[in-house]
């Protein structure tokens, strides 16, 4: 366990140690040349399509036709009034790959498929660099989810799961760029909305119990609880000209059972602005959750550390509100 929460840690803080070197100099730019900002509402929104195709004719070395596509939402509303702040922030994706070999009969294969909703409301503590937060977070997909290669099982849906995370702690900041929140008061529900998924205890949620035959005589559970504590780490930067950094790391422990098997999820994504249309992005996705069984592929089922990497090529469009320099 501590391996996976090492990796997680060390992922965000080489992120952090590589632009660090850039907070004091932001502390000594003046704000005398910059347009006055008055605005207690700041709204951004980034829209991306990525897609790539590729055909073969008589290639020797093999491959197969296919087309893929990937579209993303990642937008923020922030209020701030005195020492009142709140904040929030949208990510959706959903891609896919699809083979268009001839007689291929082979369905949509998903590679990416989020919904991700978070907010966080602060008042901020007299004469100190912390604020008293409450923050809420929603995450799920959109579309069924399979097992590969096998294409008949499926392993997730439309709230199957789905994660609630509230919490009451402190936060301390570091300008607008870093964060650190901990509370040792938070929540997290886990939905599993499939009557199918309930029943084999998909994603830690009480399984069903069966007679000798295989017969359901009490339904799986659709939701679990679990009370804990909880810390987040944000460090979003404009690391260097046109190339922008959003990293987090997510940590709960549950006081109720196993306490020393701590929840990670971990995300660091690079926006690499190329003109005003065009951009690429690079984002890894870290997580480990004791509560998931992971079939690998020699069969074995238990909790396994799980990685996704994603690299976009394609048309990016960015809105803000901000005040033009």
């Amino acid at each position: 366990m501590k391996k996976h929460i090492l990796s997680a840690i060390l992922l965000i803080n080489s992120l952090i140690s590589f632009s660090n070197v850039d907070f004091e100099a932001d502390s000594l730019k003046t704000d005398t040349i910059k347009p006055a900002d008055n605005r207690t509402w700041k709204l951004k929104s980034i829209y991306t399509l990525n897609g790539s195709q590729s055909s073969f004719i008589n290639w020797s070395a093999g491959g197969r036709n296919n087309i893929s596509l990937l579209v993303g939402i990642s937008a923020s509303a922030n209020y701030k009034k005195k020492s009142f702040s709140w904040s929030n922030d949208l990510s959706i994706a959903l891609g896919g790959l699809y083979y268009i070999d001839q007689g291929s009969e082979e369905p949509l294969q998903k590679t990416d498929d989020r919904i991700d909703l978070s907010t966080n409301i602060g008042q901020k503590m007299k004469n100190r660099p912390f604020n008293f937060t409450f923050i809420g977070g929603f995450k799920t997909q959109t579309l069924d989810g399979f097992s590969f290669p096998n294409d008949s099982v499926r392993v997730s849906t439309f709230m199957a799961p789905a994660y609630i995370n509230i919490a009451i702690g402190l936060d301390y900041l570091k300008g607008e760029d870093f964060s650190v929140f901990t509370s040792p008061l938070a929540g997290k529900i886990t939905i599993v909305n499939n009557d199918s998924l309930a029943n084999v205890g998909a994603f830690g949620v009480e399984k069903a119990i069966l007679d000798p035959l295989g017969n359901v005589l009490v339904p799986g559970k659709h939701v679990r609880g679990e009370f804990g504590a909880y810390v987040k780490m944000k460090f979003n930067k404009t690391i260097a000209k046109n190339i922008d950094l959003k990293s987090k790391i997510e940590l709960f422990s549950n006081y109720l059972e196993d306490p020393q098997n701590i929840d990670v999820n971990a995300e660091a994504l690079f926006n690499f602005k190329v003109n005003s249309w065009f951009s690429a992005s690079l984002q890894w996705t870290l997580i480990y959750d004791d509560d998931v069984q992971i079939r690998d592929v020699k069969g074995n089922i238990g909790p396994r550390t799980q990685f996704k990497s994603v690299i976009g090529l394609g048309i990016s469009y960015k809105m803000d509100n901000a005040p033009k320099k």
